[in-house]
């Protein structure tokens, strides 16, 4: 054998995706293969796709043109290979393998099959791997951050949404190998752990017979790491035995990432969300009253199947009344497989566009308001970037996700990937400006 070939992998899509490559980076490396960032000195290009909605897919298939055309060998995975497997390997000859959502563990004898001259379908119908401590996995975050995945796929059935035929129903990891994923990550220097799946507060569901958010939760909370932050919170989760544990965990942050989608107990039905249509107002004043400091991020999809104007108001007024720290709003996009598909009353998209619009500047003077609440406060900052030009760093409060949220730029000396203290000085709708105390 000679030398092996190099690898670059080109990563699109959210953030569980995002450890999918990250564990293909490990296994390939730990291997022998040479992984290298650059896609045009790479001999294969491993693009991990996402399917979630149209847009997402359309950057996809951009990115696979390109490298088709820059006469790259194209190993295609994630949400896509296993949404199109067929249609990928007729459309892109110069696909040399496709990859399931559930079968990325697999890469290194997936590239070696390759290598004989094999063009490899290696895609589960239905996916039921997921990783655990012991899988290598090259970060390709932050020093400072690290994304902890507890569990995978997902047993809700919302009309809109077709990743539960992309990644399998819900599976989820033992606490003690979360845990043990955790400490390794402690190790390396990691202050903040994002927990993700699908659906956060069903953690552990499936595999203890009742969801275990709560008891995970404080075993983290052992665990040397400053921040925990939960992301996909659904609001029915948030039991007081969860509420509870956010409270007493000094390093779980009262960030809450809570997927409403929308506030009208007509539209929420017509989602398949009918569990949630009673119960907004109530769950987010009992949050409130429970974590007086939460900060609340929430999304919204606007010209759902079938929304009115009367819909909409519902919206805005719910959003006035709540006031969210974070609110990030989508159009609805209608795909193929999923209930919404075929649903009367389809919203055009001009009125989609404009709600979105209205949404978004009704929240606006809100994120500002609350941004400006920090000024003359010190608050932690993680630094996370150095801007070589000016010496400016870049870092997030605890109020902030990496990706979703703002950012605090900040004046002064420090590591990147600590934590230090700012002094808040100024502030606009999305970002916060200090100084290093």
């Amino acid at each position: 054998m000679g030398n092996k070939p190099t690898i670059a992998i080109s990563h699109l899509g959210c953030e569980k995706n995002r450890i999918d490559s990250e564990h293909m980076l490990g296994l390939l490396a730990k291997a022998g293969y040479p992984v290298d960032n650059d896609e045009e000195l790479a001999d294969y290009v491993i693009v991990n796709t996402c399917s979630f909605i149209q847009a997402a897919r359309e950057e996809s298939v951009r990115t696979l043109v390109e490298l088709a055309e820059a006469n790259k060998k194209i190993i295609i995975s994630g949400c896509m290979a296993q949404h199109f497997q067929d249609e990928l390997l007729t459309e892109l000859p110069e696909a040399v393998a496709i990859v399931g959502t559930g079968d990325y563990q697999k890469i290194v004898e997936i590239v070696e099959r390759v290598e004989t001259g094999e063009r490899v379908k290696e895609v589960s119908a239905d996916p039921t791997f997921i990783a655990d401590e012991n899988l290598p996995r090259y970060r390709t975050t932050s020093e400072g951050v690290a994304y902890l995945r507890v569990a995978e796929g997902c047993d809700y059935r919302c009309a809109f949404c077709i990743i539960p035929q992309l990644r399998g129903d819900q599976r989820s990891r033992s606490i003690e190998s979360i845990v043990a994923e955790a400490r390794q990550l402690a190790s390396q220097g990691v202050q903040e752990l994002i927990l993700i799946s699908q659906i956060t507060t069903n953690y552990g569901l499936d595999l203890y017979g009742e969801p275990k958010l709560a008891e995970l939760l404080r075993a983290l909370a052992e665990v040397d790491i400053p921040w925990i932050r939960v992301h996909y919170a659904y609001p029915t989760g948030l039991t007081p035995k969860v509420i509870e544990a956010i409270r007493e965990s000094p390093n779980v942050l009262p960030y809450l990432d809570l997927p409403l989608q929308h506030s009208h107990p007509d539209i929420l039905r017509g989602m398949n969300r009918p569990w949630q249509g009673r119960v907004n107002d109530g769950i987010i004043e009992r949050i409130k009253q429970a974590i007086p400091n939460a900060v609340l991020r929430t999304t919204f999809i606007v010209g759902f199947p079938g929304e009115t104007e009367e819909h909409f108001s519902h919206l805005l007024e719910f959003v006035k009344r709540h006031e969210f720290d974070h609110v990030g709003v989508f159009t609805f996009s209608a795909e193929e497989g999923t209930a919404a598909f075929d649903l009367p009353d389809p919203v055009p998209q001009a009125i989609m566009d404009e709600r979105r619009e209205r949404l978004m500047l009704t929240q606006q003077p809100i994120s500002e308001r609350k941004n400006q609440a920090y000024i003359g406060q010190t608050v932690d900052v993680l630094i996370e970037q150095e801007n070589p030009e000016t010496g400016e760093l870049i870092g997030r409060s605890a109020r902030f996700s990496p990706e979703v949220d703002g950012l605090v730029y900040v004046t002064g000396e420090a590591i990147l990937g600590a934590i230090v203290q700012v002094r808040i000085t100024a502030a606009d709708t999305y970002d916060l400006y200090g100084e290093i105390v």
